[in-house]
């Protein structure tokens, strides 16, 4: 945590910065392409659309791609190191229980619409965020136990939390904290979801569900994070982010010219477009892995045999070496390796089809005629969840059916729309969900599994719950990730979710694309972005 940060010049580090040489291989094309120049469209090519353009009401990656570049932070944080630096705020201090923070403010930075983002901006929108329905989880997670902002001038103000609250500094780096005009943030949820006006070096021009996002270069934008390598508007005048369902079109598109970058590649991708001298730059998101978590207030989820012999059922190694591109991993932990208080529990997660048949024997549920276990008359079929907004998504599961059915489960899967998942979430109509969530904090773990928190997955109070506030709570780094270590072995030995890909972000990006940078969530920042013809 980095106390009275002030900032005097732009900072030198920069994001990590992907250059069409990226890890596809070959000669460098930026390296004949001279300096960054400005002007041109980036057109990027994405898998799907979470239905909403607001960035405070969005976790989906190909959502988050976009309407990330509509906002600016408090702060932003380093991808190399994790440290918190500075952006609309030049300033900031927490008191010494984590129960305050003291922010000052950069003057002269606008809204889009040319109002001031002062103080009082953002006081409004902090204290719109608890009030926010279903798609807001992330936001409201992050102001849990928020009593107010206190304005004491146009630039300084202070926010004050009813307990420590120790993950907010970093919070307030994410996209899901970006300041939004007051009058955006005074609008409906759904109002916000056509469209939302801040202060970032974009602004949305064109807005159309499942089709596209379209961005223009904020004229006059002179307050980027100082992580970003320059000054001033971005490069770009324009970004496209086409919703392009069909892997395929996508990757073709890509080789042909036609776009500029896409995301989700697969492994059938790789070759090809290396070969054609399109790179493939990846980084491991942090959070949570890919995985199925269940519903404990149904049957099956709340059954603790069925939880561990899906999780013995599963072999991780195979799924992803059949789905995935080269660069992903195998989840060995509730947190992704990435995050910061990642402890490996590889050991926990082992592929044991045996003893998954020993465990599913001892709790009464024993095989039937044809393979699938029974207990009391009742098969077991376990409906999985799931939205398709990545190609490997439903292949991993198709293959995770597979392996279960072996074990004598017989999982279902249940394919609804990326929009409808929050709903899906409140409603409680589902026994187990295939899902990931990025975040570059441990406190992802008190936002999904704490009983008094939005409680998606309906768990019921118990030693979890001491952990998870524990963690928010602890001012010393190292009392913090010992709680942290300890949620994260609790959660996997009770098989509350069952961990299985880390989810490894991998771009293709033409040659005449340059300096697309990841953040450290994973995402994209455009401000920096420039092309070459």
């Amino acid at each position: 945590m980095r106390r009275g940060w002030t900032v005097a010049a732009l900072a030198t580090t920069a994001a990590l910065t992907l250059s069409a040489c990226g890890s596809g291989g070959g000669a460098d094309p930026a390296a004949d392409a001279g300096p960054p120049r400005p002007g041109g469209t980036l057109t990027f090519a994405v898998s799907s659309d979470q239905g909403c353009a607001d960035p405070q009401q969005v976790t989906s990656n190909d959502s988050v791609y976009s309407v990330r570049q509509l906002v600016d932070s408090l702060t932003d944080q380093d991808p190399a190191t994790g440290a918190i630096t500075p952006w609309l705020a030049t300033s900031f201090e927490p008191n010494a229980d984590a129960t305050a923070y003291d922010f000052t403010l950069r003057p002269g930075v606008t809204f889009s619409d040319g109002t001031k983002l002062d103080a009082n901006a953002v006081k409004a929108n902090f204290d719109r965020v608890p009030a926010l329905g279903a798609r807001a989880s992330l936001p409201k997670g992050y102001l849990s136990g928020y009593q107010g902002t206190t304005v004491t001038s146009p630039t300084t103000f202070t926010v004050r939390f009813g307990k420590p609250n120790a993950q907010f500094l970093q919070a307030t780096s994410t996209h899901s904290l970006g300041i939004l005009s007051p009058a955006s943030a005074a609008k409906t949820d759904d109002q916000r979801c056509a469209g939302v006006i801040g202060s970032g070096p974009f602004v949305l021009e064109s807005y159309v569900k499942d089709q596209a996002t379209v961005l223009t270069k904020r004229t006059g934008y002179n307050w980027g994070s100082s992580l970003f390598t320059h000054p001033g508007e971005a490069y770009l005048d324009r970004a496209e982010f086409r919703v392009v369902p069909e892997s395929g079109v996508r990757t073709g598109s890509l080789q042909a010219g036609e776009i500029d970058a896409v995301a989700s590649i697969g492994p059938q991708d790789e070759a090809p477009l290396s070969g054609a001298g399109i790179a493939l730059p990846a980084r491991a998101n942090p959070g949570l892995p890919f995985g199925i978590t269940f519903n404990q207030a149904t049957p099956l989820g709340s059954d603790p045999a069925v939880r561990e012999a899906v999780s013995l059922g599963i072999n991780r190694p195979e799924v992803v070496g059949a789905v995935f591109t080269s660069q992903t991993k195998p989840a060995t932990s509730v947190l992704a390796s990435s995050t910061p208080s990642f402890a490996d529990n590889a050991a926990l997660l082992g592929f044991d089809a045996a003893r998954a048949g020993t465990v599913l024997d001892a709790a009464g549920w024993t095989a039937g005629p044809d393979g699938i276990r029974v207990k009391n008359g009742q098969k077991l079929t376990l409906p999985i969840t799931f939205a398709n907004n990545l190609s490997t998504v439903k292949p991993a599961l198709e293959l995770i059916q597979q392996q279960l059915r072996a074990v004598g489960i017989d999982a279902q899967l249940q394919e609804k729309q990326i929009s409808d998942t929050p709903q899906i979430q409140q409603s409680g109509q589902y026994t187990a969900l295939w899902a990931n969530l990025t975040r570059a904090d441990p406190d992802i773990l008190r936002s999904s599994f704490w009983s008094g928190g939005t409680n998606y997955y309906r768990f019921k109070p118990g030693p979890l719950d001491a952990l998870l506030t524990g963690q928010a709570a602890a001012v010393d780094p190292a009392k913090r990730a010992a709680s942290v270590a300890q949620a994260q072995k609790l959660i996997l030995t009770e098989h509350f979710t069952v961990p299985v890909v880390e989810l490894t972000t991998t771009l293709g990006i033409a040659p005449t694309t340059h300096d697309v940078a990841f953040d450290a969530s994973s995402r994209i920042q455009l401000h920096d972005t420039w092309k070459s013809e």
